[in-house]
């Protein structure tokens, strides 16, 4: 769901498998919540990853991450990540992300990520693609 400012929120829960043994979110894990995230964002804006690499020979990659870790999630917490499409390149995208427990921010995190051909280098955004984020995340 993409919310009128442009931020797409995926809702998931804490399982066990997410947590050490106190039950607290793994550090790594929220990295996962936030490739989760971002392929649903693109799945409601009708691309599918494995098409789009069948399809137009193009992937994305992450290029650059950092990760602000404020508060622990839990066991059992429902969580939402936030995804918001800062700026959309020729071949990348600026995106910030967090995740969040009842409206608190957990996690936040600054990714670039660039477009890449089955040679795994650069390669153009397909056009479809930018014209999709740009209308549904009010980017620039």
């Amino acid at each position: 769901m993409v919310n009128a400012q442009g931020v797409h929120i995926f809702p998931l829960r804490v399982y066990c498998e997410d947590t050490d043994a106190s039950g607290i979110v793994y550090y790594a894990n929220y990295l996962r919540f936030a490739e989760r995230a971002r392929t649903e964002m693109l799945r409601d804006m009708g691309v599918n990853q494995s098409e789009l690499m069948a399809e137009k020979g193009v992937a994305f990659a992450v290029r650059h991450c950092t990760v602000d870790y404020m508060k622990p999630g839990r066991l059992d917490d429902n969580l939402e990540v936030h995804t918001h499409i800062v700026e959309v390149g020729g071949s990348s995208l600026t995106a910030e992300q967090s995740v969040r427990r009842d409206g608190t921010d957990l996690v936040a995190l600054n990714l670039r990520l660039v477009c890449m051909n089955p040679d795994g280098r650069p390669t153009r955004l397909p056009a479809d693609v930018r014209t999709g984020f740009l209308e549904c995340c009010n980017t620039k």
